[in-house]
Order: C-alpha cells, then structure tokens, then sequence
C-alpha cells in the first residue's frame, strides 16, 4: 500500500482537471460505484450499469493521524467554544431564503413571481450554467457534512455531540443549507431552466459523494476547507457581478449574500489552521504541502446528468471563460493562504518539514504558468448542449 501511495504522489506533481477548471486531462476509466465488490461477485453481474460513468481512482488512506496527534484536536475544544464558534450567527439573526423571494402568503405572490421572470428573463445561458453549477454543488450539503464527520478527534459521535468540534459541524451546516434552497427556488422560479434535469443531477452527485484525499485527518480536513471556503467565496462573489451587469439586482443581492456567508465561514477554518501552525507547524505544513501534491479537488468533482461523462469539465470550463472561478483564482486562494499563515516564516521544522514548506511556497508561480497555458487552450473551445438548459448550447 505505501509503494502505491509514493507512486501516486510522484505522479501528482502534474495538474489534473479536477485540481481546477479547464486544465484538462484524459478521463479516468468507467468504474463502478460498488468498486469494493470482487468482479466475480453475484453483485456485479447483476449490476447493469455504472451509476457514476467516470471518477479519478485514487490509493484512499484513511487514519493516517496517530493517537498522540489527535488528542491536540481533543485539547483544543475550549479554544474553539471561544474562538471559532464566535463565527456562527444566531439562527433569529440569520437571513432566510425566503427574506429574497416573493411571499406565498401575500396576494402579489403572482405579481413578484413575474417580475423575477422578466428579470430572469436577461440572464444568458452561460451564466445559468455556471448558476446552476454553484446551486448544485450547495445542493449537495449532506456528502459535506459527511465528510467533516469522517475526520478524526472532531467529528460528531454521536450525532447530537455537546463538543464544540462537533457543534461547529452541525451548525455550519445548517448556515449553509440556506444557500442551495435559496438558489434552488431562484431557479425554479425563473422558468429558464430544466428542473428535472437538475434534480437529476443533485441526486447523482449525493449519490457519488467525494474523494477529497483528506485520509480523516482534520490537519488535511481543515486545510481542504480553508480552501474551499474562499473558492465558493469568490466563485458566489463573481456570479453576484455578472448578474448585476444583466440587470438582475435581486439574484446579485442574493449570490453576495451567500459570498459573505462563505467568506465568514473562510475565516474561521483559517483561524484554526493557524492554531494549528501555532502549536504544531510540522504536521501542519505536511499537511498543507500532501494537499497540494494531491490537488484541492472542487466538491461537485463528481457531477453527473445522466448524459454528459464530462459535465463537470463542461461546466468548470463555462466558468473559467466568464471569470467565475478560474485556474487564476486557484494560485490565488494558495497565494492568500501561504501569506495568510504565514508558512514561508515558520522555523525549527524537521528535514521533511522544510521541504513540504518549500513545495507549497514556490507552488503558486507554476500553477500561473499552467493557467496561462489554459487560456490559450480556452480560445480554441467548443460549443456543447447542457441539460440543465434544456439542451442549449453554450461556449466551453
């Protein structure tokens, strides 16, 4: 198994789609979801069809974090009752999904609902795609939550935990349950695209889950979502813009509205990889730099219509061209991360520590490089249908 994982890792150092968008790379082959099942098994003769077409496989090492490591997990429970639970908002000071969309009770519902067409109306394709793609990878909370609770020292337990580790989780959870509701009915309401379709595709994604290469370690876990957090961030913060360019002021309000949240949450798993970096840097930026090696994978890597075996490049790519989320944006979160923690500062690390703190440092310059490379690629892209859109076709 470590043979494995060392000829994994060696190869990473290529960028792979799915590190960010429109960097392309050969699909992986069709696999099984029940890829545990013995391929002589009753199970898989009577399975007649893959669920999920394509999927990187990857060597999964799980627990990687010895006993001694997750008791500081353990030990630090007060400091973050103190310091990270502070960046929870009380749910009667929360904003609901219903505060941006007209009001079913009111006798103008009719009304609101036509003016949010007309204004829908102005949206164009590309932009309803890459909307949909963020509504659809807020759709799928559950896999999230599921995989925060992988994470050893500081997952729920029980499902109703009284530590703060676990009411982190179930709380951050619940903020961001609001997002893929509020975009969900946005998008119902709009009458521009197929539901069906999207629900589909929510449910194949569920269904799929994800493979982060977080090993439940909460040193890689916290890394992961430090990462992501600032993605979505910046991916929400940027659909907000272009839906403000089209006219569409109430769906801008609602994309930044959600930004904030994410940048809110941004702060508080920053703030707990820095604790980590406090007392203790050489795991910590081992961590960071085997992350890094791996790729940050986007949490909807495995997304899936029924239809289109490359729907996630598809989409990835709609929103590298308009600057939703770019492969920029990727050397720029680890960019941010690096200064944010101060990594090229820290001191008195092992052999393997200075080295892991040399690849994440000098990593940022050869992810732009790639990215410019990219943008040429970009302007050569074809036009495909999405389903989402009733099969319009859109510019990659």
């Amino acid at each position: 198994m470590a043979f494995k994982l060392n000829c994994f890792i060696s190869q990473s150092h290529k960028l792979p789609y799915l590190a960010f968008p429109s960097i392309g790379s050969p699909r992986s082959p069709k696999f099984y979801m029940a890829s545990t099942l013995k391929s002589g098994s009753k199970e898989v003769q009577n399975l007649k069809k893959p669920f999920m077409p394509h999927q990187q496989v990857h060597v999964q090492v799980t627990h990687s974090v010895p006993a001694h490591k997750i008791e500081i997990f353990k030990s630090l429970e007060d400091w973050v009752g103190q310091n990270i639970l502070v960046h929870l908002n009380p749910v009667e000071k929360c904003w609901q999904p219903q505060d941006f969309l007209p009001d079913p009770a009111s006798d103008g519902f009719e009304e609101q609902v036509k003016e949010l067409r007309e204004r829908a109306k102005e949206i164009p394709d590309d932009c309803l795609v890459v909307l949909v793609g963020d509504m659809i990878t807020e759709e799928a909370l559950p896999t999230y939550q599921t995989m925060l609770n992988t994470l050893d020292g500081v997952r729920d337990e029980t499902g109703a935990s009284l530590t703060p580790w676990a009411i982190w989780t179930r709380e951050w959870t619940a903020e961001e349950n609001r997002h893929g509701d509020l975009l969900n009915k946005y998008l119902y309401l709009s009458g521009r695209v197929d539901m069906r379709q999207i629900e589909k595709t929510i449910q194949y994604l569920i269904g799929s889950g994800m493979d982060p290469q977080m090993e439940n370690s909460p040193y890689h876990g916290f890394i992961y979502t430090s990462f992501q957090e600032r993605a979505t961030f910046i991916s929400h913060g940027n659909t907000a813009r272009l839906a403000k360019e089209h006219g569409d002021i109430k769906l801008a309000q609602i994309c930044g509205t959600i930004a904030s949240d994410e940048k809110r949450h941004e702060t508080a798993y920053t703030k707990t990889v820095e604790k980590l970096f406090e007392i203790d840097p050489d795991e910590t930026v081992m961590a960071f730099a085997d992350m890094m090696r791996k790729k940050i994978s986007m949490p909807a890597h495995l997304m899936y219509d029924g239809h289109d075996d490359n729907l996630f490049d598809h989409f990835s790519a709609v929103a590298q061209r308009l600057g939703v989320y770019t492969a920029k944006d990727y050397a720029d979160i680890l960019e941010f991360l690096v200064g944010r923690w101060k990594v090229d500062k820290l001191t008195g690390l092992s052999a393997e520590g200075q080295k892991a703190q040399d690849y994440v440092c000098r990593l940022p310059p050869r992810i732009r490089r790639l990215e410019e490379r990219a943008q040429v690629r970009a302007k050569e892209a074809a036009t495909i249908p999405f389903s989402w859109i009733f099969d319009r076709k859109v510019k990659l």
